[in-house]
């Protein structure tokens, strides 16, 4: 956890820097240089307070610590220039490890203000290598502050989703992992905190830790990455970080390796004219999202594991190579649980909408279906500044997913208890669409697959609200009422137009129209409006919505807000005291989701029910055996 001293620390190392290097990239790489140099210098005091040699600062590189930089002595212009001399010489140093000399290569000094330099490596003194994990989460922080890449399609991962990808995929302490465009190697951190955690009881030995260090890989096409990638990992403990400077799709050099879990959010902007892959690949492609994709499912091990972040097209492009990348994603039995994410995720640096594709050979193979899974919020608002909310559908949707993984592999029966909406569409049906397209509401909406899902209200409810009528003194008019939660509606009186109460506006219905009391949600009930009831008028206490007959059949959609089901998720949807209860139309359909299976699957359970309420009538049996076909809607 990053202390508000350490952040403030930082904050005004960037500040200082600010007016004389204004592009943040260029800020962290200074601050990267300057703190692994002063680090380097406590390392060799320590080993001066415990009697031992120093191992950096020797012979004709003492001149160079960072204590004779900081010498008080020396003139502003003296400091810079010795400054200016280290950083440039320091990758020759034969005394510190490749490591650092890596990190060291290349580095200048952007300006040539010696008060802006004595000023920031002031602040950066306040900085102790003794506390190594503060350090690396101060770094992580740091790195937060980057931009986007945009020439390279490179957007950083924010750290929430990256956390949520790696505790679905959840790899163990034995496993190797990769990350094929690492960056700031953000998934192989949090990879490896996910696995000290699961191991918290029973903590990793030197060895094991060691071990896991080394299992641990990531490859970037820019040495700027690749730099503070490897900063990164140092930081949090890792004494030689496995980073490359690789490129991923136009390299040979490491196509024979093979991972246990891949993890990745590769850049996705393809350079004008495509990439020139080599001839490795088994997809013909000149694309980056599709070859990234394909290079995962090629470098996975038999029973690999992984989860990539793809742009919309990987989903549904029509192109020929987008469509093979999917045959290959589903027929071979890569493809488990596709996540929409919503669009504004990589705020403020672009607005794409983006999915997760996660994999998993043997989940696969003993799945006939893809899973999809809606996340509407992630925890932040989808505004430039991305500010925390409290609404998170993410750790919903871990449960989720691990549920419906115990569920393949025979461990459990899934258990519909989430308030997250998810589809899961077979592969022979997906397999069978002409473009082959891995998206829910292809099938959804045509009703051409088989599904188990809940969906939220809003998605089968379009509110509406009729003019209120011009009542005529000599017409009689029926006001329609609704019974307690399973009785239906009803007409409560016929009067004429006078003898109505002027203080209540009233409203004509539809037929298939859906409508409560919104007033009082507890002694009142929800119904849908048949066609016996469609000269009726309703007050303004009552809320109406019309219903997506595409998606749900009105008396299947009947039998689900009739259930002690809905009733509860009503009840805890609804404000008020303990006797009354109301619900706004927006709660409504925005905090309450129930089953929705296609309408094939539908009208077998209205048929299944219509049976039952027959046998019931006839055997005068209570309504258990009715209740009882609805509950298994909520808990199959």
């Amino acid at each position: 956890m990053l202390d508000s001293n350490t952040k403030h620390k930082l904050d005004s190392a960037r500040q200082i820097l600010v007016g004389k290097v204004p592009d943040p990239k260029a800020q962290v790489e200074q601050i990267t240089t300057a703190l692994i140099y002063k680090f380097m210098d406590d390392m060799d005091k320590e080993n001066e307070e415990v009697g031992l040699k120093t191992q950096f600062f020797v012979d004709d590189w003492k001149k160079f610590s960072w204590t004779k930089i900081l010498d008080s002595k020396l003139s502003g212009q003296d400091r810079l220039d010795l400054y200016v001399q280290a950083i440039t010489n320091m990758p020759k140093n034969p005394h510190i490890p490749q490591l650092f000399r890596d990190i060291f290569k290349g580095a200048f000094l952007p300006y040539n203000d010696a008060r802006t330099l004595s000023l920031f490596l002031k602040e950066i003194n306040e900085f102790n290598y003794e506390h190594s994990e503060n350090l690396g989460n101060a770094f992580e922080y740091l790195l937060s502050i980057l931009g986007s890449q945009g020439d390279a399609g490179q957007f950083r991962t924010p750290r929430h989703i990256i956390d949520f990808m790696v505790d679905v995929v959840d790899p163990k302490k034995n496993e190797t992992i990769l990350d094929p465009a690492c960056g700031t190697a953000g998934f192989l951190i949090s990879a490896y905190k996910h696995i000290l955690k699961q191991n918290k009881e029973k903590t990793l030995t030197p060895d094991e830790k060691l071990k896991l260090m080394n299992n641990l890989a990531g490859y970037d096409i820019s040495p700027d990455m690749v730099k503070l990638a490897l900063v990164n990992m140092y930081l949090h403990g890792f004494p030689e970080p496995k980073i490359h400077e690789y490129d991923t799709l136009t390299s040979e050099k490491r196509w024979d390796e093979t991972f246990d879990v891949i993890l990745a959010n590769p850049p996705f902007m393809t350079p004008k004219g495509g990439v020139v892959p080599h001839k490795k690949f088994s997809i013909k492609a000149n694309k980056a999202e599709v070859l990234f994709v394909d290079y995962i499912l090629e470098h996975l091990g038999i029973k690999g594991r992984g989860g990539v972040i793809v742009p919309e097209g990987i989903v549904f492009n029509t192109q020929s190579a987008f469509k093979a990348l999917r045959v290959k994603l589903v027929k071979d039995n890569w493809l488990w649980a596709v996540i929409s994410l919503p669009s504004g995720i990589f705020n403020p640096y672009a607005d794409n909408k983006t999915n997760i594709l996660f994999f998993d050979k043997e989940i696969s193979k003993k799945s006939d279906s893809i899973y999809f899974v809606d996340v509407q919020n992630d925890g932040h608002d989808l505004g430039l500044q991305r500010k925390e909310i409290t609404k998170n559908d993410l750790p919903t949707c871990v449960d989720l997913l691990n549920e419906i993984k115990k569920s393949i592999l025979g461990k459990n029966k899934l258990q519909h208890k989430t308030e997250i909406s998810f589809q899961s569409v077979s592969k022979d049906i997906i397999l069978k669409n002409k473009q082959v397209k891995i998206l829910a509401s292809e099938y959804f909406e045509n009703k051409n697959a088989t599904n188990d899902n809940f969906v939220k209200l809003s998605k089968l409810l379009n509110l509406y609200n009729e003019k209120p009528v011009t009542l005529s003194s000599d017409n009689e008019y029926k006001v329609l009422g609704v019974r307690s939660h399973g009785k239906g509606c009803f007409v409560s009186k016929t009067v004429k137009g006078n003898e109505l109460k002027k203080s209540l506006k009233y409203r004509s219905v539809k037929t298939d129209s859906f409508f409560w009391c919104k007033v009082d949600t507890k002694s009142g009930g929800f119904s849908v409006i048949t066609n016996e009831y469609s000269d009726c008028v309703i007050t303004s206490n009552m809320a109406t919505a019309k219903l997506n007959t595409k998606l749900v059949l009105p008396k299947y959609f009947h039998l689900i807000i009739s259930s002690k089901d809905f009733e509860t998720k009503v009840a805890n949807a609804s404000a008020g005291s303990t006797n009354r209860k109301y619900l706004t139309p927006t709660d409504l359909l925005e905090k309450i989701y129930v089953p929705l299976p296609l309408i094939p699957e539908q009208k077998k359970i209205v048929k299944k029910y219509d049976k039952v309420e027959t046998l019931r009538k006839n055997l005068g049996k209570e309504d258990i055996l009715i209740q009882d076909i609805i509950l298994k809607l909520w808990n199959r």
